[in-house]
């Protein structure tokens, strides 16, 4: 008797064809989430540093005014765009004769506000799809693996034989769809829930140092 092939690879070629676009999709969504993951842990680590660097800068007792004069024109971590946004209103605030216009401090609040939202945009870019690949893909491997033995059973009345050797071999290129589903779903749930509460950790950091440079700030205004 002739023996099969159930290598990975020869279980691909002799799915139908609707079964590989499921595998496919699978597989290419497995490495898109895989890129993506990598890509935040590099980014969440480059925010961090950033943060620590520019908070270490703006407690170190330097005026305000200088060290924004240093980073305005190319400000680089979230909390030096924050940091800018405040500033620039704050100076848009003074009149040419150096009087605050009124409302100064609800203008940089919201201006803080808008750069808050900018940062917790691009810190959570690419959440989404780790989402919906950790929630789609098993059901997207079990569609493939359902037509598969579909497939299977055709086969199986179409030879009139349960024979094992007729069998099986449909029935293994069915359940590697189911793989494939599991092998992206899995990493792409336990990274989106620790890349998630990261951002929040990130995100609830900025929205500290908003609030404290927003006290200082109103303590100018009551001078």
């Amino acid at each position: 008797m002739e023996s099969v092939d159930f290598s990975l690879l020869a279980l691909f070629w002799r799915a139908t064809f609707l079964v590989k676009l499921v595998m496919l999709a699978l597989i290419l969504s497995s490495f898109w989430s895989w890129a993506i993951i990598i890509q935040k842990f590099i980014n969440f680590r480059i925010a961090r540093r950033e943060i620590g660097m520019f908070d270490r800068a703006f407690w170190s007792g330097e005026p305000l005014d200088l060290l924004y004069e240093k980073i305005k024109e190319k400000p680089r971590g979230p909390s030096e765009k924050i940091f800018c946004a405040g500033m620039q209103e704050w100076e848009r605030s003074h009149r040419s004769d150096g009087a605050l216009i009124a409302g100064a401090q609800a203008r940089i609040d919201r201006s803080m506000d808008v750069a808050i939202a900018r940062q917790t945009e691009r810190l959570n870019q690419g959440l989404t799809f780790l989402a919906t690949v950790g929630s789609t893909a098993p059901f997207v491997g079990l569609f493939g693996t359902v037509w598969g033995i579909k497939n299977a059973f055709q086969e199986i009345a179409a030879q009139q034989s349960t024979n094992l050797a007729v069998v099986a071999p449909g029935i293994a290129e069915a359940l590697v769809a189911t793989a494939l589903g599991l092998a992206a779903a899995i990493p792409a749930v336990i990274f989106y829930n620790k890349l998630s509460a990261d951002a929040e950790r990130i995100i609830a950091g900025l929205d500290g140092f908003a609030d404290e440079f927003s006290t200082i700030l109103s303590r100018q205004l009551d001078l």
